[in-house]
């Protein structure tokens, strides 16, 4: 059943009102877990091994587990909520609701969908899944409706580049991608094969626990140019240190002496594994600031 405008916005502030609920019991049991904390210190200082050190030790951790689970229930609608916005946008889209975007507003459109992807926060020992930060996605993956991807699509020139796109439809019967140029959302849509179709990252890696998740320094890789929507052929020059640092890149330029250019930040969503392509596809800058 479509999601109609009001019921859309009744679920979104239920979710928020549980969320609230969340961050108050959040603020209590972070309260109550500084205070035990003090006699826990104590107890492990003074009486590390007695039965009564254990038990205080037990009780900590579950109360942290306790703390964690309400962290990741609040995440969750969070989630939701992400979840509810798109569908309604799709929806609105395809009813034939679309509205020019400016330039302008779309990058920054672009640049908010990149700092407010989720983070991938594993348990002790959990891995990051694929799709977190430079780990693809399975071959048998097939991306979402509404989903971004990268997508080798034909332009004016007749010549093949990387964009930035949008997932209208997966053709089952065809294998193929129907996806629409987020620059050019009045006219051009592309069907594609599932080949010339990349799923962007879900979620970004954190450095300091999930470093595997990145590209290491020096991997070629294809990255978003800042200001564009199309995707060129780079270098990893800097990984991100922090969870909501970028990467440095160094895209490939053929006026410069070494071939490529100063670096320039990514975002972890923008910068995915290489794939090479015919000539004049997603190589060289030489129309950078234009494409």
């Amino acid at each position: 059943m479509p999601l109609t405008a009001e019921s859309a916005a009744q679920q979104i502030q239920d979710r928020l009102k549980e969320i609230q609920q969340y961050i108050h019991k959040v603020d209590g049991e972070h309260e109550r877990s500084e205070e035990s904390m003090v006699e826990l210190v104590v107890a492990g200082e003074t009486q590390p091994d007695s039965p009564e050190f254990k038990t205080m030790l037990e009780a900590k951790m579950a109360e942290a587990a306790e703390e964690e689970a309400t962290i990741r229930a609040a995440l969750a609608k969070i989630h939701e909520i992400r979840n509810i916005r798109n569908e309604r946008r799709i929806q609105a889209r395809n009813a034939g609701n679309k509205e020019a975007i400016r330039r302008g507003a779309l990058m920054k459109m672009v640049q908010l969908s990149a700092q407010t992807l989720p983070l991938f926060v594993g348990k002790p020992g959990e891995r990051a899944p694929a799709l977190c930060g430079a780990i693809p996605a399975d071959s048998s993956y097939v991306a979402k409706v509404g989903d971004n991807v990268a997508a080798l699509a034909k332009g004016i020139d007749d010549e093949e580049n990387w964009i930035l796109a949008e997932v209208v439809q997966f053709l089952q019967r065809q294998n193929k991608y129907d996806v629409i140029d987020i620059d050019e959302e009045q006219k051009d849509r592309h069907v594609l094969s599932k080949r010339k179709v990349i799923p962007l990252p879900l979620m970004r890696a954190n450095p300091e626990t999930d470093g595997h998740a990145l590209f290491p320094k020096d991997t070629v890789v294809m990255a978003l140019y800042p200001q564009t929507t199309c995707f060129y052929k780079a270098i990893v020059n800097r990984l991100p240190e922090t969870a909501t640092e970028d990467y440095d890149v160094l895209f490939e330029d053929s006026s410069y002496m070494n071939g490529y250019a100063e670096p320039l930040p990514v975002a972890q969503r923008y910068v995915i594994a290489y794939r090479a392509t015919k000539k004049g596809a997603s190589s060289g800058s030489g129309n950078l600031s234009s494409a």
